[in-house]
């Protein structure tokens, strides 16, 4: 594989790239899928026979889970050799999340607290001393991480805390007051990572608290829609005195380091939908093959079909664009590693791709969504039943789209991020904009292009949907400037637009890969795949296009690029949508169940 190792964050909205560019799900070594394989036995054999526990608020049963997770190693990934951990590159501590998570959202939540946002600020922020004193013992599970941002008044706004540290006169302590909410694994976590502003300081700073310090306490655990075994409480200090020396990173510095474990957060939750959504599919397709309705399996009637394929392709797409990105992070990570210390160059190789873990965070959750509610609806009645498998994947799953910051605070950081990156000079949008928008006013050209190899003529879609953001963003920037940012429903409308092609060029590129590598014919599934993606993609950005230019353009500026929208949306030989849909459905119900390895 060609490794892009000076690739910048957000870089793929104006360059093209090859399939042997990009990291696959098939690129796995055998040593990852090995981890992989060992997750899933350990999933399969000691959580899925009690997962009913869950759903009985078993909290002590996420708390054995956890442990023995700590006992395997897999509380260790990310943590290097020297803190008692495993050091695993980046793509294998996705691979590792998205395959313990897929069998409860309890457990996924908890994992995800403590690996990331729970362990991740002191593996990233913290003193030498900190690091031996806490890693070893969250590496191993001996002691379990938790995570205090959000206070009642202070949600999506995560800097307006009230929570307030005081440093003594001997400046030996700091005292800490105030009050956090929706914190998870409170009930059992050892370590909290606790954010509170000092004096007036402008930007709050991250301190480590420990279980049982004087001040400290807890409210009763909250009673959620869905995943119910996940401790959920309040957390109260009260003039909770802590030494100074347990100041994470440095003064004023809580607000970097919480949208850092933030942005590491948002692809690992991606990556955490993937096996629920191919446990949903299995499901799914086992009951259709199974029920059986005017003396016909389910699974040939057409309206259970399309839901199938769609789900396939959803989840096929988001498997592609998550370790394509999580590949891109460890090769900036490597690349950084030259002229940086390791901490550092984690930090800012995870940095650089914001924007995709952003992006990631949004279609992963929301995908994964679909998948469930058409799972629901596959099953029917029985889907409403608790007795079946879908009703509490259904309250699971719902939580994706809010935490890690709701989709619509992901929608906008999406295009600010990369309105930043182009003011700063770091990536140059605004000279392909102007390239485009000199293209509107060109003929077209009428050559007939050559779409004899697989997927040429999706490629050749997806720069017309590159070409259709730049335009779009282009003019908005020209007519608003900086405040742009104020206009949400301009930014969120753009960010769709985004969204639908990096994930769309993921899917493409990862189809063609397997096509070049396997033959066409093996590929067929993967390529109806890619077909279908890009078909809704194309879709989704024309209507995308359309709110954001009705919302600001007029007159002949609204007709020019009404104009250029439908040319750059255009498909020059349109698919037969219900025949791609057949390919993969035929395949699904086939094989009874979702066949990748990823």
């Amino acid at each position: 594989m060609a490794e892009n190792n000076n690739l910048k964050g957000g870089e793929f909205l104006i360059r093209e790239f090859q399939a042997d560019e990009i990291f696959t799900p098939e690129d796995f070594s055998e040593e990852q899928k090995m981890i992989a394989s060992t997750c899933k036995e350990f999933i399969d054999k000691e959580v899925l026979p009690e997962r009913e526990r869950f759903e009985k608020k078993d909290y002590g049963f996420t708390e054995e889970i956890m442990k023995k997770l700590g006992d395997m190693g897999m509380l260790s990934i990310a943590v290097p050799e020297s803190y008692g951990g495993m050091g695993m590159d980046f793509n294998t501590t996705m691979l590792v999340c998205d395959r313990l998570s897929g069998i409860s959202g309890s457990l996924s939540t908890a994992f995800g607290a403590h690996t990331g946002i729970g362990t991740l600020p002191i593996l990233l922020y913290g003193t030498d001393e900190q690091k031996e004193k806490y890693l070893p013992k969250l590496a191993t599970g001996e002691w379990m991480g938790a995570y205090c941002l959000t206070e009642p008044g202070a949600g999506s706004d995560a800097n307006s805390g009230k929570t307030k540290a005081v440093l003594s006169d001997d400046k030996k302590t700091y005292s800490i007051s105030g009050q956090k909410m929706w914190i998870s694994n409170a009930g059992f976590a050892d370590l909290f990572i606790v954010f509170a502003r000092i004096e007036d300081d402008k930007y709050i700073t991250g301190f480590i608290v420990e279980r049982g310090t004087e001040g400290m306490s807890f409210g009763e655990e909250e009673q959620k829609m869905g995943i119910h075994a996940s401790s959920t409480r309040q957390v109260f200090f009260n003039d909770c005195k802590i030494p100074s020396e347990n100041l994470l990173g440095e003064r004023g510095g809580g607000f970097k380091i919480a949208m850092n474990a933030l942005n590491v957060g948002r692809i690992k939750l991606a990556a955490a939908t993937l096996d629920a959504n191919r446990r949903v599919i299995d499901l799914s397709i086992k009951y259709a093959n199974e029920r059986e309705q005017f003396n016909t399996p389910i699974s040939k009637f057409g309206a259970i079909r399309q839901k199938i394929a769609e789900m396939t392709a959803r989840t096929f797409a988001s498997e592609a664009a998550c370790y394509r990105a999580g590949q891109d992070i460890e090769n900036n990570i490597d690349r950084l590693k030259d002229s940086n210390d390791a901490q550092s160059a984690h930090l800012k190789g995870v940095e650089e791709f914001a924007v995709e873990c952003a992006i990631l965070k949004v279609y992963g959750s929301e995908a994964s969504s679909y998948v469930t509610d058409e799972g629901v609806q596959i099953y029917g009645g029985m889907g409403f039943s608790a007795d079946a498998p879908m009703e509490a994947a259904y309250r699971d799953v719902r939580i994706a789209r809010i935490y890690e910051g709701t989709n619509e605070i992901n929608r906008m950081l999406i295009v600010g991020m990369l309105l930043r990156k182009a003011m700063k000079g770091e990536l140059d949008l605004m000279g392909p904009a102007m390239k485009v928008g000199k293209e509107l006013m060109e003929i077209p050209s009428f050559d007939t292009p050559d779409y004899s190899e697989p997927l040429r003529m999706e490629l050749d879609i997806i720069k017309g949907l590159k070409k259709s953001l730049l335009m779009v963003a282009g003019k908005a920037v020209e007519h608003f400037g900086m405040e742009l940012e104020d206009q949400q429903e301009i930014l969120m409308a753009a960010a769709d637009m985004i969204i639908e092609t990096y994930v769309a060029e993921s899917a493409v590129l990862r189809a063609i890969k397997q096509a070049k590598k396997d033959g066409p014919e093996a590929a067929a599934v993967s390529i109806a795949c890619a077909q279908l993606t890009v078909y809704r993609a194309t879709e989704r950005v024309a209507q995308a296009g359309r709110e954001a230019i009705y919302s600001f353009a007029t007159g002949d500026e609204q007709r020019i690029m009404q104009m250029g929208l439908k040319r750059f949306t255009k498909y020059p030989d349109p698919i037969n949508p219900k025949t791609v849909r057949d390919v993969i459905a035929d395949a699904m119900v086939k094989s009874n169940g979702y066949p990748y390895p990823a």
